[in-house]
């Protein structure tokens, strides 16, 4: 048995074999580092110190064991080395989708796809291959070249896969907001980039029930003058849709319908490959651009070595298009991985039937949202009941922290020789600080790691790094995912305030985390506002925008409440015009435009009325003392009277905050 230097006090869950850590391919890249470069580590936390000790080295030897397909030199590494700015490998040129079909092997499916309306079906790298060649060529005839933007109104399916690696193999910039997100809260984020052409279903299935979003596909073209074709992807209600206004319509068939040979622009290693949005807490969501470059070597590092994903494997992660897990499973396909798409409700037609699915695809890893897990151990679900498991390896969750009893629900009514993994990283890097490793034993409540490269710490109000303490999440050297810019961001202001601000030349990341003397890490919630449900992020500012549109309605607040150990909860704060009441029939309706506008998954779990919303001297929302305070923070620790405009406001939150904490 290996040591694992854990005290005999802490519930270990699993420990993996000796020949599991050596069939990893972590293991074969420390072989390699031991042989090509010399380097030799006693355990996973001195190669991690290593990783971040000598990063150029690092990443370099990431290039070469992955043998990146690229132009020019790869020296240097770094040409700067500073956050933000760090210039990554700048003497070279290469494309995503190239080093994506290196892996083609028609021994095995490139993807496996499951939607509610089309069930089950294979996509081929041939096939993959044939299509995006030749809707890279119609991108051409219609006038996309390299830097243009191209968006994405398109649900989970290999089409949309397609699109991405056509627009990735021109140099076009990929957007994607998922079908289920309303036209306002769309229009917000593609505004900002201005793209010249969009991809756009016309209906979609969830929870057995279609949801025809032409109209809404007309509101996005109305809205977004710079568009001047949209290509049409059939769904469910196709047929029975009356004729829709969109201009200048390519059908997805008649996209694809010629054969082209695919080629690829090789762009320099920071040219951005797509704009992602995270959302802050006012304003628009912030247009978060990573590069190609960074992402290749980021997703070969964090697929292959942290997750362990290897060529035979299928790896499954329920989400959205515009959950940044999403592309994360795209940058799958760079180690060779089937990927197994799944288009709607998990739970249709029944809670067994995404259990069962995943044993009769013969999944890998499969990732979702630590919520899934939760509800299904809630709904007292066995799937080991009535499904093997044989090739199921490794669980994956992620989008808030999984508690100590849903880690033991898995191994018991799941498998009980599986890798659970719970891992946090952020649409802001595109994949993780704190993750899982392969060699290392499972602990209920914890994240296993810090990642390779990722130099992450634990930071008290001193700016100090601290162990066994909760502080603010920090990294404290560049990685090669970190945005590269954001997009019509002048002189980076948005860039620096959202991660620099509070302590310059570092990234704060907004998550306050403990790490323990082994690396080990709990996460306990975000340090700042930003709404995290079921794994979606969204700003409040995109639910204030559609409260405060409603004409009873004069002011709003809303917090996420990430109790540990706790079902966690997003109440919403409503201050009503004078003579209106907060009655069932108003708390249905701000309900439902949240639910149309905005997003399904962030319809509150409770509204209050409220006099009025506690603000700064400056005007500004306390959002984040509130949340501190509903959290069981002293109210004296999270906001002082002589820093409000009205000290009165936050009495309704403190006597609120007794009853939820009455400890």
């Amino acid at each position: 048995m290996m040591d694992t230097g854990i005290d005999s006090s802490e519930n270990v869950l699993w420990i993996p074999s000796n020949a599991q850590v050596q069939s990893a391919r972590l293991f074969a890249f420390q072989q390699w580092l031991e042989q090509h470069k010399g380097v030799a580590f006693s355990d996973y936390a001195a190669l991690w110190q290593w990783s971040v000790d000598d990063i150029d080295t690092f990443w370099l030897c990431i290039w070469e064991y992955f043998n990146v397909l690229a132009s020019g030199s790869n020296q240097p590494v770094l040409g700067s080395r500073t956050m933000p700015g760090a210039q990554w490998f700048p003497n070279t040129s290469l494309n995503y989708a190239e080093n994506v079909f290196l892996q083609a092997n028609d021994a095995r499916p490139a993807i496996i796809a499951r939607s509610e309306d089309l069930g089950t079906h294979e996509v081929s790298w041939q096939t993959l291959q044939r299509d995006v060649g030749a809707l890279a060529a119609t991108l051409r005839r219609l006038g996309i070249s390299r830097g243009d933007c191209v968006a994405s109104y398109m649900p989970n399916r290999p089409e949309t896969v397609t699109a991405f690696l056509a627009c990735a193999s021109i140099g076009a910039i990929w957007s994607s907001c998922a079908p289920d997100m309303g036209a306002s809260v769309v229009l917000d984020r593609f505004k900002q980039i201005e793209p010249k052409l969009l991809f756009a279903i016309d209906s979609y299935s969830y929870n057995g029930k279609l949801h025809d979003r032409s109209d809404v596909v007309a509101q996005l073209v109305s809205g977004l003058p710079s568009v001047t074709n949209v290509v049409h992807v059939r769904g469910p209600l196709a047929d029975q849709a009356q004729p829709n206004p969109w201009p200048n319509l390519v059908r997805w068939d008649a996209a694809i319908a010629m054969d082209a040979e695919l080629t690829f622009d090789r762009v320099p290693f920071a040219h951005p490959l797509w704009v992602v949005y995270s959302s802050g807490t006012t304003g628009l969501p912030k247009p978060i651009v990573h590069s190609h470059g960074g992402i290749v070597l980021t997703h070969l590092k964090t697929m292959a070595l942290q997750h362990d994903l290897r060529p035979a494997d299928r790896l499954m992660f329920l989400g959205g298009t515009g959950w940044i897990v999403w592309n994360l499973q795209i940058g799958a396909l760079l180690t060779g991985a089937t990927i197994v798409l799944y288009d709607g409700n998990p739970a249709w037609p029944d809670n067994k039937s995404i259990w069962k699915f995943i044993d009769e695809q013969r999944v890998s890893l499969f990732g979702c949202g630590a919520a899934f897990l939760i509800n299904c151990m809630k709904d007292g679900l066995k799937p080991r009941d009535f499904a093997q498991f044989d090739f199921l390896r490794s669980i994956n969750a992620t989008g808030s922290p999984l508690p100590a009893d849903a880690y033991t629900w898995v191994y018991s009514a799941v498998k009980s020789d599986l890798w659970l993994a719970s891992v946090s990283g952020g649409t802001d890097i595109a994949s993780g600080f704190v993750a899982c490793a392969p060699s290392l034993p499972v602990v209920a409540g914890e994240i296993q790691c810090r990642e390779l490269g990722v130099a992450a710490y634990a930071f008290n109000e001193a700016g100090q790094s601290v162990v066994d303490e909760v502080g603010e999440l920090v990294i404290t050297k560049p990685m090669p995912s970190m945005p590269v810019f954001f997009w019509n961001d002048k002189d980076n202001q948005r860039y620096l305030e959202s991660y620099f601000e509070m302590y310059p030349g570092l990234w704060r990341h907004g998550d306050w985390i403990r790490f323990s003397a082994r690396g080990s890490s709990v996460i306990y919630g975000r340090s700042d506002s930003t709404i995290n449900r079921f794994g979606i992020r969204m700003g409040t500012a995109e639910i204030y925008r559609v409260v405060e549109s409603l004409p009873e309605v004069r002011d709003s607040l809303v917090v996420d409440l990430e109790f540990l150990g706790r079902p966690s909860s997003m109440p919403l704060f409503v201050v009503l015009h004078q003579g209106v009441t907060l009655d069932d029939e108003l708390r249905k309706r701000i309900s439902a435009e949240i639910r149309t506008k905005a997003s399904p998954r962030h319809v509150p779990d409770q509204i209050h009325q409220i006099d009025e919303v506690p603000r700064t001297l400056t005007g500004k929302k306390m959002e984040v003392p509130v949340r501190r305070l509903l959290l069981g923070a002293p109210a004296h620790k999270v906001a002082h009277s002589d820093a409000m405009a009205n000290p009165a406001s936050f009495d309704f939150f403190v006597r609120l905050a007794k009853e939820l904490n009455p400890s």
